[in-house]
């Protein structure tokens, strides 16, 4: 990752030779003034599907949540801008990306400084004809060829080392038969070891019964779930 400054902005890029994005570029209104706007998605925080070129990317600003939000929407404490999290994230996809990892690829991180506090917002490229697997199993159910291949996916993340602090089913893309992990903010590396992985599929289990409860024709069964953990179980290094 390279950094360039601009006065109180900085732009990490992940490749440095292929883009000279300004700050503006980090911003909906440049992209809705260019009608390059194709659809977003809702969350926590909304991310922005854009045309650059031949290819799509997906624009997020980084938005507090929790008891955080109430004294400050998107403000974070700066400490340099290497260790903020948009260049955390840029820097940790790419790893990841250079690894072979099913993620996205990066694109650039922008922070800007406030103070003693910056904002900050990340540009990823959109990983084609992919849906999350609340909106999947909310109208088909998954094949056990599926759960199998899910369990393998998370278990080579976790060889990697990669502990994803969000580990839930918003997070999970399929991709005709391929699985891709999304949003990485607050991920790290770890040396490989049970207790986290442990706690991170339990993370993942309990978000598909969150999900379950809101949106009741869910298709998820514990069997689906036995199928998964032991494809998992056989693909983890122990």
């Amino acid at each position: 990752m390279q950094l360039k400054n601009i006065k109180n902005i900085s732009i990490g890029y992940s490749n440095p030779s292929l883009y000279n994005l300004t700050p503006e570029q980090f911003t909906p209104s440049y992209y809705q003034q260019n009608n390059s706007i194709t659809g977003s998605s809702s969350g926590r925080q909304t991310a922005w599907f854009i045309k650059a070129g031949d290819n799509e990317w997906v624009l997020r600003h980084y938005w507090r949540g929790g008891l955080m939000a109430r004294l400050s929407k998107d403000l974070y404490c700066f400490s340099g801008a290497r260790y903020t999290r948009p260049m955390m994230e840029l820097g940790l996809l790419e790893q990841m990306f250079q690894f072979g990892l099913p993620v996205p690829r990066p694109i650039a991180a922008k922070i800007e400084r406030r103070g003693l506090f910056y904002r900050g917002d990340i540009l990823i490229e959109r990983i084609e004809n992919a849906d999350d697997l609340v909106k999947i199993l909310s109208v088909r159910a998954l094949s056990d060829a599926d759960w199998q291949q899910l369990g393998k996916t998370i278990a080579i993340f976790h060889n990697y080392g990669v502990c994803h602090a969000d580990l839930n089913i918003k997070n999970i893309l399929l991709q005709k038969d391929k699985f891709y992990l999304i949003d990485f903010d607050r991920g790290e590396m770890r040396t490989p070891r049970a207790y986290w992985q442990k706690s991170n599929i339990a993370r993942l289990k309990r978000s598909f019964a969150k999900e379950q409860k809101k949106h009741p024709n869910l298709q998820f069964t514990s069997a689906n779930w036995q199928t998964f953990i032991t494809a998992y179980q056989q693909d983890i290094n122990t």
